[in-house]
């Protein structure tokens, strides 16, 4: 990881969970990470932990509604002017709804279009043209899949949020081919975790507290630490590998 100390990497829905959890790692081995969210406080308050634990590299909180695409434009026009520019993109923020094909509010599934597709597909392409006018040409971009981006799971609630992450199976693919065609050195991997112990679960099933607690219950989950440890190992990959899909879940979990 020492070549990416000092540099800027980008950590989109960074308040909670495995977002936080990823900007804390990277800002322990010495990047300068802005992370964004819609709500400040939690990433100041992981900022200060940062400082304050002497870490060398530095967590800079920057908020942004990921659903609006001017949003996404200031927010890395704010990057450029301060920070010159990113040198990773690691796409993490994404949501679900229980809302199923046959009956699922409309308002629901365009919430998990914006932010799991267009807000990732938008930061993509920012994030391209902002290595490429600054002729970097090690850069890497990340996204956070899911298991469900590789399988279709019985499971009605999470049909639609499985399609927004086929999606994103197929868009990392189709970056690594046109970054290939444009002769450039920059990498892309997509991350896909089983289950994984969050909050994630508990906003799912805001409205059915016990089966959120059901989720990690049955068997021994991920934790938000595995999945930064895997985003360090795809970064930390010489430059000429390129670490196309990590998939990763816990030994107990069902397929």
């Amino acid at each position: 990881m020492d070549r990416w100390k000092g540099r800027v990497a980008l950590v989109t829905g960074a308040s909670v969970g495995i977002g936080a959890t990823i900007a804390k790692e990277l800002v322990r081995l010495g990047m300068t990470v802005v992370g964004c969210a819609r709500s400040l406080d939690k990433i100041q308050a992981l900022a200060a932990e940062c400082k304050s634990a002497g870490h060398s590299g530095v967590l800079i909180p920057m908020k942004c509604d990921l659903t609006n695409a001017e949003d996404i434009q200031s927010m890395f026009a704010a990057i450029k002017a301060q920070h010159k520019g990113v040198d990773v993109c690691i796409n993490n923020a994404g949501l679900a709804h229980p809302d199923s094909l046959l009956s699922g509010k409309t308002s629901a599934w365009k919430n998990m279009l914006d932010v799991n597709i267009m807000a990732l597909s938008i930061c993509t392409r920012e994030a391209y043209q902002s290595m490429k006018e600054r002729n970097i040409d090690d850069g890497h971009i990340i996204n956070l899949n899911s298991i469900c981006g590789h399988i279709v799971i019985n499971s009605g609630d999470i049909h639609f949020y499985t399609a927004t992450k086929y999606a994103v199976s197929a868009l990392t693919e189709g970056l690594r081919q046109e970054l290939r065609e444009a002769k450039t050195h920059i990498r892309a991997t997509s991350i896909s975790p089983g289950i994984v112990e969050t909050e994630f679960a508990h906003r799912f099933y805001s409205e059915a507290p016990d089966k959120a607690k059901e989720t990690y219950s049955h068997i021994k989950p991920l934790e938000a630490i595995d999945v930064a440890n895997a985003v360090v190992y795809v970064l930390s990959a010489p430059p000429h590998v390129q670490v196309g899909d990590v998939v990763l879940r816990p030994v107990e979990q069902q397929m």
